[in-house]
């Protein structure tokens, strides 16, 4: 009895230690990296926001996994506050958005949430910007809430169901109870160490900006709660998809389609091509050369593209 116990002992403790040491590091990360705006409560969701510039509202919904900051590192907050007011959010559960539990906070719910909070900031006829997960949401949005709109910019999205083998890897973690132990134990570590093999698929065949690598708030990104939205978001995204992949031709705003040719995330043909089919009067621009982080490796094309909506 004493040689099966002790396994199960040994293992129980690895993992109390580990808890403790990722509880430790996200109340680290929070106190080195406190929210860079302000805070705005929408039906119950404490959303972190900021706002620079003046004139005619952009909004800019960001991907899977980041937070405002990836815009502003990426330098399209400055850029565009330049002639317009900019308004980026942390979507629910990241950054320092909350993300109630007992919610299925699809594209669609996460759009309406993004409508309630526009009127709530007196922004109207306004520019949406997605980029990848977020550019769902932006569709959604276009889709649901026109009335708030002007026109949108989607940047390296995912818009038609297709098999994604990233999806089942990290979708456990969403998991109540078996997500719970996975992400305050194991996949903080684990996910540190595969950062710089994530980076290269993230921005592949292009290189990461300095500034992506010098500023990026890992520490924030690796937080447990973090991680439970970003497995929520990947475990939803193909139905959410599906949802709205019928809808596409409705759209009737002005849209501008932006895509790296060498995406190694989304699969530009059957996504941002596919989708400018479907909605023959959209703007569609390939980037030779760069991946998935098109705003960070072509700023300056990303910002004329959204200045001419």
């Amino acid at each position: 009895m004493q040689i099966t116990r002790t396994p199960l002992l040994a293992a129980g403790g690895t993992l109390a230690g580990l808890a403790l040491v990722n509880r430790f590091q996200s109340q680290r990360a929070q106190r080195d990296h406190p929210p860079l705006g302000r805070f705005l409560e929408v039906g119950g969701t404490r959303l972190h926001y900021i706002e620079r510039g003046s004139g005619a509202p952009i909004l800019l919904v960001h991907g899977n996994g980041t937070m405002v900051e990836d815009w502003l590192i990426s330098g399209l907050v400055d850029e565009l506050a330049k002639t317009n007011r900019v308004i980026a959010i942390d979507r629910p559960g990241f950054g320092h958005s909350s993300r109630p539990r007992g919610t299925s906070w699809t594209a669609q719910r996460q759009a309406g949430l993004f409508a309630e909070a526009l009127g709530l900031l007196d922004a109207k006829e306004v520019v949406v910007v997605g980029h990848s997960y977020g550019a769902l949401v932006t569709a959604a949005l276009a889709l649901d809430h026109p009335e708030r709109v002007r026109g949108i910019a989607l940047i390296g999205g995912y818009y038609y169901p297709t098999p994604r083998a990233d999806v089942w890897l990290v979708a456990p973690s969403a998991i109540p109870g078996v997500g719970d132990l996975l992400r305050h134990t194991v996949v903080p570590p684990l996910a540190h160490a595969l950062r710089r093999r994530f980076t290269a698929r993230l921005f592949g065949p292009a290189e990461p900006p300095p500034a992506w690598r010098e500023q990026f708030p890992w520490p924030m990104a690796l937080r447990p709660s973090r991680i439970r939205a970003g497995a929520s978001d990947a475990a939803l995204m193909i139905a959410g998809a599906a949802a709205l992949a019928q809808r596409y031709p409705d759209i009737e705003l002005p849209v501008a389609i932006v895509a790296g040719r060498g995406d190694r995330m989304v699969h530009t043909p059957t996504q941002s091509e596919r989708l400018h089919q479907a909605l023959p009067k959209s703007r569609l621009h390939l980037l030779d050369g760069i991946g998935h982080m098109v705003h960070h490796n072509a700023p300056d094309e990303v910002a004329a593209t959204i200045r001419l909506l």
